[in-house]
């Protein structure tokens, strides 16, 4: 059921109606070939599974190849989270479920807090309007940039109904896979196969590891009850972030200052978002190993693929791409690709795969924000080699 504040605080249905309305449209591509690639991405995301198993020794619910992160009953398999491709509107519809899903405690707790304000109710239907335009403006942004996402808090949906009863479904946005293969120039199989590895790597992840989804939505409702909800706040830190993008130099002498994220943090949510941030770069960083590792067993032209899309990552398309990019902390989320591809090489090379998959074992062994630019130093602390 919807709460007063969920429905007031933001109009989630503005928010659909905008981004789909707003999105860019995707490559043209007839109705057959459309259906073609359908089917290649499903074809690929299946063959993928047992390459990244094989090749991680990471295996759901512990069955074959050991139990990196320990059983637990009803914890999501292979089988329980599906491969749903899907379009752009597709990808928007299934992130506002996911985001009104997560953000759900934090909205009843400002609507609380605004319940003993006069007009009150008049000031959230309004808000909740104005937000559900910004969320739609910042999704069509996004929509028509993600190629594949594991959705870890996919809720039940009557329009994307295959999600899982534990939560999680993997999503594959077949056009802008398609555009971006035609704009690097490359074989178009090798390059659905390479985009499947890394996103069937995130599934593999949270089936074989049962813990981490709790973990994450703990860590998650953590950083959300410590924000500031004063309305009056958030709006004036809402501010310094978009005025970022006017070009000002931020105390390191860097033009385009912080992220809404960065500019939203109490002490303590610094301290979180430390651990999400060396979390995220584990995951990231891990599925860039493994479809490095597996690639060029399986993806041909792997090694010109991979050269055209770091190219791709490392340049921004123009000036409001990258301020956007930098006001939704997008920047931060490409070192993390790098970070944490480098954390994982240097622990696997140390102590192979099976001693990288301790990290797997309990929230304790995952690596901190330092660890990841000091492997060495994770190696030490969970195998116990030395002092970090």
């Amino acid at each position: 059921m919807t709460s007063l504040g969920d429905a007031e605080m933001v109009d989630w249905n503005l928010a659909v109606a905008t981004a789909t309305r707003l999105v860019r449209p995707g490559p043209e591509v007839s109705r057959d070939e459309a259906r073609a690639v359908v089917a290649e991405l499903r074809r690929h995301a299946k063959a993928s599974e047992e390459h990244v198993r094989a090749f991680t020794r990471m295996f759901p619910d512990g069955a074959g190849g050991g139990e990196p992160g320990g059983g637990r009953a009803g914890a999501p398999s292979a089988a329980d989270t599906p491969v749903l491709v899907v379009d752009r509107a597709g990808w928007i519809r299934a992130n506002v479920a996911g985001f009104r899903e997560v953000l759900r405690p934090l909205l009843g707790k400002m609507q609380e807090r605004r319940g003993g304000v006069p007009g009150g109710a008049v000031l959230g239907t309004v808000g909740g309007k104005v937000t559900g335009v910004e969320l739609g403006m910042l999704l069509s942004f996004l929509a028509s940039r993600v190629l594949g996402q594991y959705e870890t808090f996919a809720p039940p949906s009557r329009e994307l109904p295959a999600a899982s009863p534990a939560g999680g479904r993997l999503l594959l946005v077949a056009p802008n896979i398609v555009h971006v293969e035609r704009e690097l120039d490359v074989e178009p199989h090798d390059f659905r196969l390479w985009v499947c590895l890394h996103e069937e790597t995130h599934r593999t992840q949270f089936t074989a590891v049962p813990w981490l989804r709790d973990h994450l939505e703990s860590e998650i409702q953590a950083f959300l009850g410590e924000t500031e909800v004063d309305p009056a706040t958030l709006l004036e830190r809402f501010r310094e972030a978009v005025q970022s993008l006017g070009g000002g130099q931020d105390g390191d002498g860097q033009r385009g200052g912080r992220s809404i994220v960065e500019l939203v943090q109490t002490p303590a949510q610094r301290e979180i978002l430390a651990r999400l941030t060396a979390v995220m770069s584990l995951l990231e960083g891990h599925a860039d190993y493994v479809m490095d590792g597996v690639g060029p067993g399986v993806v041909p032209s792997v090694a010109e693929i991979r050269e055209k899309f770091q190219k791709r990552r490392a340049s921004g398309a123009g000036r409001l791409d990258q301020a956007l990019r930098r006001l939704l902390g997008l920047d931060a989320k490409l070192r993390q690709y790098r970070d944490g591809e480098r954390f994982v090489r240097a622990v696997v090379d140390q102590v192979g795969m099976d001693g990288f998959n301790r990290v797997w074992t309990s929230p304790n062994t995952l690596p901190t924000k330092t660890e990841i630019s000091k492997p060495a130093d994770w190696v030490a602390r969970v195998h116990r080699t030395g002092e970090p």
